[in-house]
Parts: structure tokens; sequence; C-alpha cells
């Protein structure tokens, strides 16, 4: 097998930042790719550059994509530009543009300069947050994402999107991967958020199950779909759940529990008034997640991660413990 022209979008980032330190190491896998092109709307300072590695200044929004493919030869693309943690005085129609309409355009760039592959992380958020999810959520699942949640809903415009390309175009093998909460030792996002409370919340006669996976279980799965000729979509977790009660337990904290329609209308007032980022729809976030089957990925895809979901929160609590003592 030809080894693998890769670009990879929205490098600077922190899953695109591991990624891109496995694929310009020769001795952190098997295999080693033939080019990395490194792109990310953000200018990676010299300090930070790796060898052997190109790295580009672009937006996925670009009309100059496919040029820039076809100068690095590109055959392979990982696309990992998305916004998953809006920053202040960010909106939803910015975030469209990126996700969805960058999306769009990074698949019509693939077409247009010849590209084999896509590897695209999607998440287990796709699948929505609903009532009647099953306890285990396999990839026959629908896609389902919410409208009031803009990543859930971004992710099932996205995933639409894939499956009509992978109708019309066939001559792009793609590598889905619905991806659970991502943990590590210094990730920090909305969900570690939630974690960092003095006490935790719970709503009244919810389970609010999470599935972790590891970051370098992430990268590792990307890494095989860029060098194996699979294809097919798959849910990325660890195996197993944690219970917002257990994980409050594994930190020593209490978990408070509210009934719905208390928090509704607690966070409808206190997001009115600007003292949350969290309106009435979190609630549903909270009480509805996904717990996403992984056997698909063991079984099909061949990949078998290397922490469960207690093992890679059990991993990110003492990272933290840590840095608090320090």
């Amino acid at each position: 097998m030809t080894q693998p022209r890769v670009l990879v979008t929205g490098a600077a980032g922190y899953l695109g930042s591991l990624l891109v330190a496995v694929l310009a190491d020769p001795d952190s896998s098997a295999h080693a790719p033939a080019a990395v092109l490194a792109a990310d709307v953000r200018e990676m300072p010299p300090s930070k550059r790796l060898p052997g590695v190109h790295y580009a200044v672009a937006d996925i929004r670009s009309p100059g994509l496919a040029e820039l493919m076809r100068e690095h030869a590109i055959d392979t693309v990982v696309h990992l530009a998305s916004i998953v943690t809006p920053g202040k005085g960010s909106t939803r129609e910015f975030e469209y543009s990126v996700d969805v309409l960058g999306t769009r355009n990074v698949l019509e760039a693939c077409v247009a300069a010849g590209v084999k592959k896509i590897v695209v992380t999607s998440s287990g958020a796709a699948y929505g947050y609903h009532a009647d999810h099953p306890a285990w959520i396999g990839e026959e699942r629908p896609i389902r994402g919410n409208q009031a949640f803009a990543y859930s809903w971004h992710k099932r415009l996205v995933e639409e999107m894939l499956a009509e390309y992978r109708t019309q175009h066939p001559e792009l093998a793609q590598v889905v991967f619905r991806v659970g909460t991502i943990l590590g030792e210094t990730v920090r996002n909305q969900i570690t958020d939630l974690f960092e409370k003095p006490r935790l919340i719970a709503i009244q006669g919810a389970k609010s199950p999470f599935v972790f996976i590891w970051d370098r279980d992430v990268v590792g799965c990307i890494v095989e779909a860029v060098f194996s000729r699979k294809a097919g979509v798959y849910n990325l977790a660890g195996d197993g759940a944690l219970t917002i009660h257990e994980i409050a337990m594994r930190l020593g904290k209490r978990c408070v529990e509210i009934p719905a329609w208390v928090l509704q209308a607690a966070l409808f007032v206190l997001h009115a008034l600007g003292l949350t980022q969290y309106g009435p729809a979190q609630v549903d976030f909270l009480r509805y997640r996904p717990v996403l089957d992984n056997r698909r990925l063991k079984q099909e895809f061949g990949y078998v991660p290397r922490l469960t979901s207690a093992e890679v929160f059990d991993l990110y609590r003492r990272a933290r413990a840590k840095t608090e003592n320090a």
C-alpha cells in the first residue's frame, strides 16, 4: 500500500496537535505517511512546529482549499476542524458556517482534488438527546441531533451530508467516528467544567450516563483509519459507562438531585440574566445522553480501546488532583 499524503484540518487544536505529533514521529507507529500537511486558521508558532510537517494557514471555508490539496498531492484528509466549545461572542450562524458549510467545502475540495479517503470526527451528540434512546445505542440507530443544541444539530446535518456523498461520490472512501466524551490528562471542555463544580447536578429519576474515550485512543483509531483500507461509521467510546452518581463518588463530591422542571426554570432565569452559559434545554443534555455501543468498532473496525470509560475517567481525575496539589 502506498504511504498516504495526509492533510489534517484543525491541526492546531487539542486533538489535531496530538494526531500530528503521532504522524510526525516515526517511532510512534509502524507506519509513516509520505507527507503531513497541518492546516488551521491559526498560524503555528515556529517553536511548536515539528520536523517533516508542512504547516499551512487555511480556513476550511476557503475556496482555495482544493488547490492546497493539489499542491501537496493530498490523497487522505483527516477532518477535525469544528467548533466544540464556542468562544465568547460566538454566534450560531458562525458556528454553522464552520461546522456545516466548512465541512461541505472540505468534501467538495476532496472530490475536486481527487482525494481517495476522508476521516471525519463526528460525535455521539449526532444521535441527539431523546427519552426513547435504548440503553446502548448502535450505529444503526437514526441520527436525530436536536436543533436546540447547535453542536448536536450541526453534527446531524454533517452526517446527513456525508451520507449523500457516500452515494454520490463512492470514489471518496469515508471513515466516520461518532466520538464519545474525550478525556485525558490535560483535557478541558464543557463536560469537564461540569465536573469542576463543588456539587454535581443530577436530574431526579435519570442516571445520566457518560461514555468516555481516552484522547490517545481517538488518535489511535484515526491513525488506523489513515493507514488501512477500512471504511464505515463507528461509535468511538471506551467499554462501559459511568452514571453521574458514580462520577460524583469518584470525585468525592455530593450529587444533588433536582426535578427536571425545577432545573429548567432555574436555568431559564439564570441564562436570561447572563449568570450561566447553560439554558433550559441543557436538562435534556443531562438526562437523555446517548450511551454509545462500541461493538462495531472492536469487531468490524478492529480497534479495542486501551482504556475503559471508568479507567480514562480515573486517569483524568488523578491528573486533575495532581494539578490542584501542585
